[in-house]
C-alpha cells in the first residue's frame, strides 16, 4: 500500500510519485499498483453499495453516484464528502494532486462486463488533474487523439486515432495530468474481455505480458478531482461564514 507521511496539501506533485511515472506515455501518468489494501477494497465497495437508492443515477452503460455537488460553469454547490470517502480525498490531495487544494468532489462509476464509456474530455469544471482509484476488476483505459489531429488523410475511425491502453488493476492509484488530461480523449471500450498487447503503456508496472487476456468482472471506479469553482450554502443563505 502506498502512504504518504506529510499532512499538508503540497504544491507539487510528491517527489515519492516519481517512480510510478508511465515513461513510455506522453506528459504525465502516474500509476500506483496497490495504493490500497484489500480491506479497504472490501470496505470502500461495501461503502458504495450501502448508499440509498436515488443517489444511484443510471446511463446508458453504467451506473454513477455523484458526490461533493454538482460541477456547473457558474459554480459547484459544495456539499460534504462523507467521511469514508474523504479519508482517500485526504490521502490524494496529500500527494500534491491537485497544487495545494484539498480534492472535492468523487464521481462513482459501476462499470458491468461488457459496459464501457465513449471516448471524452472531461472539461474545464475541473481542476486539470484527474485521479481514479479502481475497485473489484480490472479495465483498459484507451486514449484516443481528438479528430483531426492524426496526421493522416484516412478514415479517423477509433481504432486509428487509438494512441495508447492503461491497465487498471484493482487497488490501483491512476493521475492523469498535463498532455494526457488536457489534449486526448479518453474512454472503455464495451468488452467482456482484454487482450494484452503492446500498446498497454503500463504492462511492467501492472505485473502484465503482451498477449495475456483479462476476463472483465463488475468495476467501480472513484474518480477524485478539484473542482475550482464552489458556491458556499451558507452564502446563498445570507450566512457570514461557509
Amino acid at each position: 500500500m502506498f502512504t504518504s507521511s506529510s499532512m499538508a496539501y503540497p504544491c507539487q506533485i510528491s517527489k515519492e510519485l516519481e517512480q510510478y511515472v508511465v515513461t513510455n506515455a506522453p506528459p504525465t501518468v502516474y500509476y500506483i499498483p496497490d495504493f490500497i489494501t484489500e480491506v479497504e477494497e472490501q470496505y470502500l465497495l461495501q461503502e458504495v453499495y450501502k448508499a440509498p437508492k436515488p443517489k444511484w443515477t443510471q446511463l446508458s452503460g453504467r451506473r454513477l453516484q455523484n458526490w461533493g455537488g454538482l460541477p456547473r460553469p457558474k459554480g459547484m454547490l459544495a456539499e460534504k464528502l462523507p467521511d469514508w470517502l474523504l479519508k482517500y480525498t485526504n490521502r490524494i490531495s496529500d500527494l500534491g494532486a491537485f497544487n495545494g487544494k484539498a480534492a472535492n468532489h468523487v464521481l462513482v462509476n459501476e462499470y458491468k462486463p461488457g459496459e464501457g464509456i465513449m471516448p471524452h474530455e472531461d472539461g474545464p469544471l475541473y481542476h486539470p488533474t484527474v485521479t481514479t482509484i479502481s475497485l473489484g476488476s480490472h479495465t483498459l483505459l484507451d486514449f484516443y487523439r481528438p479528430i483531426g489531429q492524426c496526421g493522416t488523410e484516412g478514415p479517423q475511425d477509433e481504432e486509428s486515432r487509438c494512441l495508447l491502453s492503461l491497465l487498471l488493476r484493482p487497488r490501483s492509484l491512476l493521475i492523469l495530468r498535463e498532455e494526457m488530461y488536457e489534449r486526448l480523449l479518453h474512454g472503455i471500450r464495451n468488452d467482456w474481455e482484454d487482450t494484452l498487447t503492446e500498446r498497454v503503456a503500463n504492462l511492467s508496472s501492472a505485473s502484465a505480458q503482451p498477449g495475456g487476456v483479462l476476463t472483465r468482472g463488475t468495476r467501480v471506479s472513484l474518480t477524485i478531482r478539484h473542482v475550482p469553482k464552489v458556491i458556499c450554502a451558507n452564502l446563498l443563505l445570507g450566512r457570514k461564514k461557509c
